[in-house]
């Protein structure tokens, strides 16, 4: 198995404007076919360690769950390619002739998901473990901690999104005609969006609050529920992630991918951020 690097498809990401909180129902339902699921997911880059033909380093574990036996084969699937590296350098201590046949290798969450569905339940199956920035988990458990919920644990990748208003609606963006709502993988990005909202609609301020979810249930649910406010969700990488796979673009080529400009000075894609104040539909 081989995972193909596709930047351009990563970088394909537009600008976007604020809108502010829209009154959507719980998050409890999402669903879509799984070719608007890939589209989705296609522009989130992820980091994997392959070896120089791109397979992955695969790791034999015993398998969980009542009645399995036997091992699982495992691929680390890192959302921080710092992350991804950390664990190269720890392995050229540990495994020096392994750490030197691999490398940290960009990949998008598309091609992730759609090799995990089209290879669930064969033989020679490779599970995909999602491994999740520590900073962020951390931050999620303080989320969820400000609720009152008594929290030692996060599983799984964090999502951040806001919510606030009259009716305690999701905070929406527009993308191109598309109003959408942005779950975050940092949170910081998103305390930037909430914090630019709050200057043009200060009259909401006090009700806007973040909210976190994990990334494997949101894909579960994209794969198994049935619900129109699915199709308003949209995944936000970090800016450190878009600039590494941008850094990695052919000069000529850098070009061709970027956003469409904007009146200020970038250097690489941003977050969604305000370009003027619209009222929620």
């Amino acid at each position: 198995m081989k995972l193909l690097v596709r930047l351009g498809a990563i970088l394909g990401i537009v600008g976007c404007t604020l809108l502010g909180p829209s009154p959507i129902a719980n998050m409890s339902a999402l669903a879509l076919p799984e070719p608007q699921i890939l589209e989705k997911l296609r522009s989130v880059p992820v980091f994997t360690i392959t070896d120089a033909a791109g397979a992955p380093l695969i790791a034999s574990v015993p398998k969980q769950g009542q009645g399995q036996s036997g091992n699982a084969s495992v691929a680390g699937i890192f959302i921080s390619q710092k992350d991804a590296q950390a664990f190269v350098d720890q392995l050229k201590t540990k495994n020096p002739q392994l750490a030197a046949s691999v490398r940290v290798t960009p990949v998008s969450l598309g091609e992730i998901y759609q090799i995990s569905q089209a290879n669930k339940g064969k033989p020679d199956e490779v599970v995909f473990a999602y491994v999740p920035t520590p900073q962020q988990v951390q931050l999620a458990k303080t989320v969820l901690q400000q609720t009152g919920q008594q929290v030692n644990e996060f599983n799984g990748v964090p999502l951040f999104l806001a919510r606030g208003g009259p009716e305690n609606g999701y905070l929406t963006i527009q993308r191109g005609q598309q109003e959408v709502i942005p779950l975050f993988f940092n949170k910081e990005e998103l305390q930037g969006m909430v914090e630019r909202f709050k200057q043009q609609q200060p009259n909401v301020t006090a009700t806007i609050k973040i909210e976190v979810v994990n990334l494997e249930s949101v894909l579960e649910a994209l794969r198994t529920e049935n619900d129109p406010f699915l199709s308003q969700l949209i995944l936000v990488p970090s800016r450190e992630s878009l600039e590494f796979v941008r850094s990695l673009q052919p000069a000529g080529a850098s070009n061709q991918n970027k956003p469409p400009a904007s009146n200020q000075n970038r250097s690489a894609p941003q977050a969604p951020a305000p370009s003027q104040t619209r009222p929620a539909r």
